[in-house]
């Protein structure tokens, strides 16, 4: 069974509420723990098992705060593309270096500012 729980923060405590499960509530100290407590919770409630039950958690945040987490997020993600865009162009460079330039894999290294082993890596 799938359902969604809600995580509203309550002082210093997670309210859990899982609307899909009529009087389903509880809380949890840390958010991590909102799956498995909500699967217990909903399991208690409706007498099966907590391994049968597979939660997704909404986290319910201030503006600021949920503003916050998106900013963090969208530059994780740019900052993964940019590594990926990063590793495709080293891998060109060291293409394009070691085939059409004919150099050797430690002037490439040289010139990519990275070890020959790395270049021998790109190359692969």
């Amino acid at each position: 069974m799938k359902v969604t729980a809600t995580a509203h923060r309550s002082g210093d405590w997670w309210a859990i509420e899982v609307p899909e499960v009529r009087g389903v509530h509880t809380r949890v100290k840390r958010l991590d723990q909102a799956a498995a407590m909500a699967a217990d919770a909903v399991a208690l409630m409706l007498e099966t098992d907590p391994a049968d039950i597979d939660v997704t958690v909404n986290p319910v945040l201030n503006e600021e705060a949920a503003a916050v987490v998106a900013r963090a997020l969208k530059a994780a993600q740019a900052a993964r593309q940019a590594q990926e865009d990063a590793s495709a162009a080293m891998r060109l460079a060291v293409t394009r270096l070691r085939d059409a330039e004919h150099l050797t894999a430690r002037d490439v290294a040289s010139l990519l500012g990275v070890s020959h082993q790395r270049v021998s890596q790109l190359a692969s």
